[in-house]
């Protein structure tokens, strides 16, 4: 049995997986049947074409239905790929730069985060430091700071520059 079978028949007992001598029973229509023997229940569901399903272990006796099962299972990925499809996933676009990044960089670079604000992107601006640049770290600081002053409109800073290791980073969040 694959992994993705285990779980679904922990969640649901299908068949000969009903363990219990009685059951209360659904038919294929939603129609109640009564209280059955759980082999007697068996009979009738493979009768039809269908399979034994356990709904409802915890009640007294437990609520079996018959359905098709592999339909079923069919319908809540289905369902499920379905939810998964409008969620919307929150996405980080990332721009790096170096802390001696000229002017001109400077200004692609924050077309470019301009750009992914109008997309509606959070964008995490890094300033990247090598060796001995760490010992100077102004020039990152400065650098973010002409980044924020021309970002005012477009987004708001939703995490301050932060030093972390040999980067210095922020956060910035489209305007809404």
């Amino acid at each position: 049995m694959s992994r993705m079978n285990r779980t679904v028949t922990a969640k649901y007992r299908v068949n000969h997986l009903i363990r219990v001598p009685e059951v209360r029973v659904i038919g294929p229509e939603g129609e109640q049947l009564g209280i059955l023997k759980t082999s007697e229940a068996l009979k009738q569901a493979h009768e039809g074409g269908y399979d034994l399903v356990e709904v409802a272990p915890t009640s007294t006796p437990p609520v079996c239905r018959i359905m098709d099962y592999g339909k079923f299972k069919y319908e809540q990925s289905k369902k499920e790929h379905k939810t998964r499809q409008h969620q919307k996933s929150t996405q980080v676009k990332e721009i790096k730069l170096r802390p001696r990044t000229d002017k001109h960089d400077l200004e692609t670079k924050v077309r470019q985060i301009l750009e992914f604000l109008a997309e509606g992107t959070k964008t995490r601006v890094t300033v990247m430091f090598r060796g001995r640049e760490m010992a100077n770290q102004t020039l990152g600081r400065t650098a973010m700071g002409k980044i924020r002053e021309e970002l005012k409109e477009a987004g708001t800073i939703e995490m301050e520059p932060r030093m972390e290791g040999r980067n210095l980073y922020m956060i910035v969040a489209p305007k809404n």
